[in-house]
């Protein structure tokens, strides 16, 4: 829109700027073709009225040269573009522009001779052919700069239109990747271990026939987790503080189901306690060990969170189920990608000396 106005008012006001422009450059090039020319000498000699009519025919006719010039261009623009063919067009533009010129003149000259009276005998003395054909050779040279001008100037439009273009193309591609990120991230939240609510719901509906006080407690917590989850869903990162807070309530959940056969320590220092995570993400990690990994009064399963710099560390010990369980691979798969799509970082797995080790960078936020 801003262009487009800019454009109009060029067109408009164009002559304003554009003729007088023309005017001091047609002077200048004459005088630096020959400034030795009997035409300097004459002038010099005008009275003030007869200096004044030069002007004005000097700028009659570099107001013609210049709308003739521009017209030509104009009409190259619709008949032949710089794009297809610039060559060509670069070339036939010359060559018109050229003969328009000479057709612009002789017109002029004819004008001129009928309207005005014959010149005294001391300045038709002054002129020979070889002034007019420098006359000729001025105006043609001021006919090609303005159509270089204006030929300049349409490359430049071409450009910033191209330039802004692609900042558009950039733009839109940058929110397309974002609507498509959050649909994603919204996606891998969603993405819940089956799991996780089977041996919940499994464990509750035990509890009621044998210990409804603690059915009751255990429904309060599995209740305060899936409001944890819910709350979060529009949360792309929360504080590392609440997702902990929120696995208090989840290992209360695990200590009902497995009692001392999975053991949950947690050691994170205050300073980090303040960085950000992925919501759900310590969940994911600690229903994951327990999936794999045999958990029995003779085999204790060890899940411990601590951090290292910025660096939280989630680490079991490996003690794997003989037979294969079915596994939907959401888990880790779901970590990774939303570090990735949220951070642009790596979450480094280590699975070596008897320990299962998962590596998560924390950002601040």
């Amino acid at each position: 829109m801003v262009n487009t106005r800019t454009d109009k008012l060029f067109n408009k006001y164009y002559r304003v700027f554009v003729i007088p422009l023309v005017f001091i450059l047609y002077v200048f090039i004459s005088y630096i073709i020959n400034p030795f020319s009997r035409y300097w000498e004459y002038v010099s000699h005008l009275s003030v009225s007869k200096t004044l009519f030069e002007l004005f025919i000097s700028l009659i006719v570099s107001w013609m040269i210049a709308e003739v010039s521009l017209a030509v261009a104009r009409w190259m623009d619709k008949w032949l573009s710089w794009d297809t063919q610039p060559l060509k067009r670069s070339i036939i533009q010359t060559v018109l522009v050229l003969i328009a010129v000479f057709l612009l003149l002789n017109v002029l000259d004819y004008t001129l001779f009928l309207i005005l009276p014959p010149p005294p005998p001391e300045l038709a003395a002054t002129f020979d052919k070889t002034d007019e054909w420098q006359f000729f050779v001025v105006c043609s040279l001021v006919s090609i700069l303005i159509t270089a001008v204006h030929t300049g100037n349409y490359f430049l439009k071409r450009w910033k239109t191209s330039m802004l273009e692609a900042a558009q193309l950039q733009l839109d591609a940058a929110h397309l990747k974002e609507t498509a990120m959050q649909a994603q991230l919204q996606s891998l939240k969603l993405q819940l271990d089956p799991h996780f609510l089977f041996n919940n719901f499994s464990t509750l509906s035990a509890l009621i026939e044998e210990e409804p006080k603690l059915a009751m407690s255990f429904l309060e917590k599995l209740s305060r987790v899936y409001r944890y989850m819910i709350a979060n869903l529009n949360s792309d990162v929360i504080s590392l503080s609440q997702e902990l807070n929120f696995i208090d309530a989840y290992a209360f959940l695990i200590d009902i189901r497995h009692g001392e056969n999975v053991n949950i320590s947690i050691s994170v220092s205050a300073a980090n306690r303040n960085k950000g995570i992925p919501p759900i993400t310590l969940q994911l990690l600690i229903e994951n060990a327990i999936k794999h990994n045999i958990a029995s009064t003779q085999q204790p399963l060890y899940i411990t969170i601590y951090d290292e710099g910025d660096t939280l560390i989630v680490k079991n010990n490996i003690q794997l189920i003989p037979h294969t369980l079915p596994s939907t691979g959401l888990g880790l798969k779901n970590i990774r990608k939303r570090y990735e799509l949220l951070f642009d970082e790596a979450v480094d797995i280590d699975n070596h000396d008897g320990e299962f080790k998962v590596r998560l960078p924390l950002v601040d936020f």
